[in-house]
């Protein structure tokens, strides 16, 4: 993580689901995983975020405030898709309100698999959400220098 000025803070939103990965994530906080060891902070505001963490899927009610959520978050931004719902809608897809998972939605970078997701796998997708992260910033860095220079 070379490139990047700060640690990459996280914004967690749960959509809507049992709360089974929601608990998860949290546990994710506590000091037996301790996510914070990689420098990564979770925060309540989406202007500082630069990892968007959904769980649950998409429904009718909360599409707006999703597509709300990660259209204030800074380029470059990566989502990450934690639990089955989040990634396909799960036990839930056949509900009447029911879109499916976010990649309806939003650009997915990294899915986290598991009914719950496992605090080791929320881990490692955050992890690896990170790298893709400091791809997305070098170039998103890279593009500016060629419109600087009048390449582009």
């Amino acid at each position: 993580m070379s490139s990047l000025s700060k640690s990459p803070w996280i914004l967690h939103y749960d959509a809507s689901s049992c709360n089974g990965c929601d608990i998860e994530v949290l546990a994710c906080l506590t000091p037996m995983y301790d996510v914070e060891r990689f420098g990564i902070i979770n925060t309540g505001n989406p202007k500082h975020a630069d990892i968007f963490v959904v769980t649950g899927s998409v429904n009718e009610q909360n599409i707006d405030v999703i597509k709300n959520l990660y259209n204030q978050m800074p380029d470059p931004k990566v989502v990450v898709a934690v639990g089955i719902c989040a990634a396909t809608g799960g036990i839930f897809r056949e509900c009447y309100n029911v879109m499916g998972g976010i990649d309806q939605v939003l650009p997915v970078d990294v899915y986290v698999p598991g009914c719950a997701a496992r605090p080791e796998s929320i881990i490692d997708g955050i992890v690896k959400a990170t790298t893709i992260l400091e791809e997305k910033y070098k170039k998103m860095k890279e593009s500016k220098s060629l419109v600087k220079k009048g390449r582009v």
